[in-house]
């Protein structure tokens, strides 16, 4: 049985590890190197063939209609019966079962994938890539989030063959909206009795017991007429792919251009780290291209940003007249190069154990009033949502009354989520080091949002090692074969342990 921890508020007590911990069990240890031994290449194989369905969210296609999504959870009912586990369908969640009992362990997942350019990958992103990159799995959703979907599937398997004898239920549930959508699931709960124990098999390890709240700025600037005489104007300003994802490119257009401009443009673009530009000219028109590098929003500091980088790289002089103009004036002025919001007003703050709020333009773009841009918000415990909400607005609205009053934002705080409550942590850190060998392993907090917020006593559990760049949401996800066989063999330990 394990025994219940309550967790004290972590920047007054912060977990010491679990050094006093009992050793796992000959059960969890034994089924787990059973799973290794049995399932690597089947591991493999089943993981290749979730990823062949695109099951990014299409706004234009409800989800009942959605092929790929649907063709999706048909093969996930077909697998969980080849394997012998138990399978219920409630629309966008499934459960995949082993065992009986009232009480039981959930274990959360998701089996929808975010947006993704085919033209960036070596192949396929719907195509499990394993000779591009030696030693890594190539694909949309290896590791967020259809990878610990079927590594926890064989892990089930697994205890199911050794016939180890369980108190609680497993439960494995794959959410198909998590990117896009948690409207579902929180409906789902409202008549579903979730498991009493929960792990998230979407984020980090050794164990996550706190989450920044997450934040939308939308910054609109109305079009305008472009300014008189022979000067340059910036006519265009655009970039990134999906509001979660650190954007990779941007591009600006500028016409009665010079060539002494685009030198100067080059020489403060080459001053950066990590940016790469191309230069086109037609007639008098110039476009200035901007390849930075994408990676998950929430660690911005992973990525490179197309946006914030060609904006700065425009700094050469100041532009007027137009929405990109503005946009400039206003990125440069309020977000910067920096990941903290140091220039946007009073912003800025960090908490000890969250970490620091961070500020990341996402997706710049063009529409029929003029120009939007979103900015991605990650936000640590420590302020109010009304006190961060007017510090926006006052940075703002400064900017707005100097440069352009037309100018409109809007804006979504949400909260930081922290688990006091975790009866499993003791044995989430055992078994973590026993397979890293990580002995002082203790909780930490990410910038992301997973759903353990919807679950009680729910963590995050891998599937992705502390200290290495996350690839989920970025150009180039993937696994490696060796961490994906890693987490076959905590997972199974984990499983074994808090259901025993």
């Amino acid at each position: 049985m394990l025994k219940k921890l309550v967790l004290l508020p972590l920047l007054l007590a912060p977990w010491l590890g679990p050094a006093s911990a009992a050793p796992l069990s000959q059960s969890a240890t034994g089924t787990a190197a059973y799973a290794l031994a049995t399932y690597h290449d089947a591991l493999i194989e089943t993981l290749g063939q979730m990823v062949r369905y695109n099951t990014v969210a299409d706004p234009a296609v409800p989800f009942e209609q959605n092929p790929q999504q649907q063709a999706f959870k048909r093969y996930l009912q077909g697998e969980a019966q080849r394997l012998g586990l138990d399978f219920h369908d409630y629309g966008h969640v499934m459960v995949i079962g082993l065992g009986s009992g009232s009480e039981r362990v959930g274990i959360i997942t998701h089996g929808d994938v975010q947006p993704v350019d085919p033209s960036k990958w070596a192949k396929s992103p719907f195509e499990l890539d394993r000779t591009s990159e030696p030693g890594r799995l190539l694909g949309r959703g290896t590791e967020d989030d259809k990878g610990p979907i079927a590594t926890a599937m064989y892990a089930m398997k697994a205890i199911q063959d050794r016939k180890v004898q369980l108190s609680k239920r497993l439960e494995l549930y794959v959410y198909m909206a998590e990117e896009s959508d948690w409207a579902p699931l929180q409906a789902f709960l409202k008549d579903h009795t979730p498991p009493q124990m929960n792990i998230t098999l979407d984020s980090e390890y050794p164990a996550v017991t706190a989450e920044k709240g997450w934040g939308a700025l939308k910054i609109a600037m109305p079009a305008q007429a472009a300014p008189a005489g022979d000067g340059p104007v910036l006519q265009s300003f655009k970039g990134g792919f999906f509001g979660s994802q650190i954007p990779e490119d941007a591009s600006a257009v500028i016409t009665h251009a010079t060539p002494a401009l685009e030198a100067q443009i080059r020489a403060r673009g080459a001053a950066q780290s990590g940016m790469r530009y191309q230069f086109a000219w037609q007639d008098a028109t110039l476009t200035v291209t901007a390849r930075g590098l994408s990676a998950h929003s929430s660690k911005p500091e992973a990525g490179v940003n197309a946006i914030s980088m060609l904006a700065d790289a425009l700094q050469v002089r100041p532009w007027q007249g137009t929405a990109p103009a503005a946009m400039v004036s206003l990125l440069n002025e309020l977000v910067g190069t920096g990941l903290y919001g140091e220039r946007f007003g009073h912003i800025a703050y960090r908490d000890a154990f969250m970490g620091p709020m961070t500020v990341a333009p996402t997706v710049l773009k063009q529409n029929e009033a003029g120009l939007e841009l979103n900015i991605n918000l990650r936000r640590p415990r420590g302020k109010s949502k009304e006190e961060l909400e007017a510090q926006v607005r006052q940075a703002f609205d400064g900017w707005k009354a100097a440069h352009l009053p037309q100018a409109t934002l809007t804006a979504e705080i949400g909260e930081p989520w922290q688990q006091d409550s975790a009866p499993q942590l003791d044995t989430l850190l055992a078994v973590f080091g026993h397979y890293t060998g990580q002995r002082d392993a203790h909780p930490v907090a990410i910038g992301g949002s997973t759903n353990s917020r919807l679950f009680p006593h729910a963590v995050s559990f891998g599937p992705a090692m502390p200290h290495t760049v996350y690839t989920g949401h970025s150009e180039h996800e993937f696994i490696t074969e060796k961490q994906l066989l890693l987490n076959l063999q905590m997972y199974t330990a984990a499983m074994v342990e808090m259901a025993r």
